[in-house]
């Protein structure tokens, strides 16, 4: 997600021979951006050696601070190196500033445009990998009195969402384990797949359809059809939905709207990721 969030990166802070900020700056502060900044670069990850050479500062000062960061979901550790990567906290952090990202403004006449083709509500998720959720970044509601509406921010269940489940279905089947251990499978509706059996068969169903609906297993009377977008590594990061009242999606529109999310998540993946 680094490749939209500015056109010029900010100069890393200078450290001092110490590792102090310079500056008069606040020195645990400076030190922890300065790390966040380090594994930004990173294409794949950085072992905790190499971050504490990069930032001039012992190995124990350095895996302090990435402790730190990782509690407040601004890093964490991936693969069986334990090499330390950016996660989504720190998007989630840096929403305010989402309206002056590529993205957005990629994104947000595509969801107009699907609002006026769907004529429903129309959302766009990112992927909190951390926190087992999709949160809402952008909405574009329909004009119908009865509308779908939920708030910018908004969290949603990877298990119990069209964006969720969406997103969950391009994982690997161990990934998707780990994240159901996590919280579980907590029972929105009678509707919700509490079990993993049941979980994994219709993840299955949405690889096979190419999108996933959410048949009233979030909220009683409402029904979400979303479709995933990918980056240039043709991984998946957000998702679009399409969401309204169970009498307006009715089952004769889910193949329609399914077809509908994923021509314009196509699109998007294609114009921000450069995918075919």
């Amino acid at each position: 997600m680094t490749t939209a969030i500015a056109n010029k990166r900010p100069k890393k802070t200078k450290m001092t021979a110490g590792g102090a900020a310079a500056g008069g700056q606040v020195q645990s502060l400076s030190r922890g951006l300065s790390l966040l900044e380090f594994i930004s670069d990173s294409q794949s990850g950085v072992a905790l050696t190499d971050l504490a050479i990069q930032a001039g500062l012992p190995n124990s000062t350095t895996h302090r601070l990435l402790t730190t960061l990782q509690q407040h979901g601004f890093v964490r550790q991936v693969g069986d190196l334990g090499l330390w990567v950016i996660a989504s906290h720190a998007f989630v952090v840096g929403s305010s500033f989402l309206q002056s990202r590529n993205l957005m403004v990629l994104v947000h006449p595509i969801l107009r445009q699907l609002m006026e083709d769907s004529g429903e509500t129309i959302n766009l998720a990112i992927f909190n990998i951390d926190e087992y959720e999709a949160v809402i970044v952008d909405q574009v509601q329909c004009n119908a009195l009865m509308r779908m509406s939920a708030p910018i921010g908004g969290q949603l269940p990877m298990h119990a969402s069209g964006a969720g489940k969406a997103l969950l279905a391009t994982l690997s089947e161990q990934k998707c384990l780990q994240l159901l251990h996590k919280k579980g499978l907590h029972a929105y509706t009678q509707h919700t797949h509490t079990t993993a059996a049941a979980l994994k068969e219709n993840l299955e169903q949405i690889r096979k359809q190419g999108f996933s609906f959410d048949d009233e297993e979030h909220a009683l009377g409402l029904r979400c059809i979303a479709a995933c977008i990918y980056d240039e590594h043709h991984e998946a990061f957000a998702a679009i939905s399409i969401s309204g009242p169970i009498s307006r999606i009715s089952d004769e529109r889910v193949t329609e709207l399914g077809a509908l999310v994923m021509r314009a998540a196509k699109e998007i993946s294609r114009e921000y990721g450069g995918n075919k």
